[in-house]
């Protein structure tokens, strides 16, 4: 990934310990209202209104000692009437914040039907499961074709039969659009360990083009992790592009590691 490239559907800021921006993606004046040479440098605090980061602030403070990501939902981080859902990490000593336009309407959808998916999820013999799981991923994402691969099998849930996708490396978390421009992170460096674990880090050119080649406009990849290990993953692709979601991505993810707990050891 050349020069720290992430996607230009959000906004993605690397921040010291105590909130100060020492990289910003070249986009963030749409999101934020100020250029990305005006905001390095500068403490986040200095951009945002005090009650949404006071709130950012504790969640993280929450998360320390844990992995993961953090997310909020529809915070309020400038003074208009814009709401942004946040995902954040601390990664090394750096905080990575991600920033999407929140959805006008259906949050907590996802989340709310995790427990009706998982209802029932572990019978029949173990490729049904398997299928059963593709299906509800499939319902819970709403994307065209679910891919889910484990310990060597492949089974696929599709709305129509599509031509097959075949990605050099590992995809994004989440791919808005392989049609989009990818935007570069400010100031631009050779080492990107950070934003190589960032939600919104762009696919590679030659990815994006095999996506263009068959087709696939938005993806959503989940691995399927026990004890440790990664042992699979769901890949959702779609045709037509789907509007980026923190939300919708951290329910996909809950129902991956639900179904790692469900597995036969």
């Amino acid at each position: 990934m050349p020069d720290g490239q992430v996607q230009s559907a959000g906004f993605v800021l690397e921040l010291t310990p105590d909130w100060l921006i020492v990289r910003a993606s070249e986009n963030v004046r749409g999101f934020l209202g100020e250029y990305h040479q005006r905001v390095v440098g500068e403490p986040l605090a200095n951009f945002t209104l005090a009650q949404p980061l006071h709130d950012l602030r504790n969640r993280l403070a929450r998360q320390r000692g844990a992995s993961g990501i953090a997310r909020c939902y529809r915070v309020r981080l400038i003074d208009e009437p814009r709401y942004f859902d946040i995902a954040f990490q601390l990664l090394d000593g750096t905080i990575v914040l991600e920033g999407l336009p929140s959805p006008e309407e259906g949050i907590g959808e996802a989340l709310g039907s995790i427990s009706r998916l998982i209802d029932g999820l572990h019978s029949g013999d173990p490729k049904s499961m398997l299928e059963g799981a593709a299906r509800r991923m499939r319902a819970l994402t709403g994307f065209d074709r679910v891919t889910l691969t484990l310990s060597g099998e492949k089974v696929e849930s599709s709305r129509s039969k599509t031509a097959d996708l075949n990605v050099t490396g590992d995809l994004p978390a989440i791919v808005a659009d392989a049609r989009s421009e990818t935007v570069s992170l400010f100031p631009r460096q050779s080492d990107d360990r950070e934003i190589e674990h960032a939600l919104l880090r762009s696919p590679t050119a030659e990815q994006l083009g095999q996506l263009r080649d068959a087709d696939v406009r938005s993806v959503l990849t989940l691995p399927i992790v026990r004890e440790g290990e990664t042992i699979g993953s769901f890949r959702c692709d779609n045709r037509t592009v789907r509007a980026p979601s923190f939300e919708l991505h951290a329910a996909a993810e809950l129902f991956a590691q639900v179904l790692a707990m469900q597995l036969p050891g």
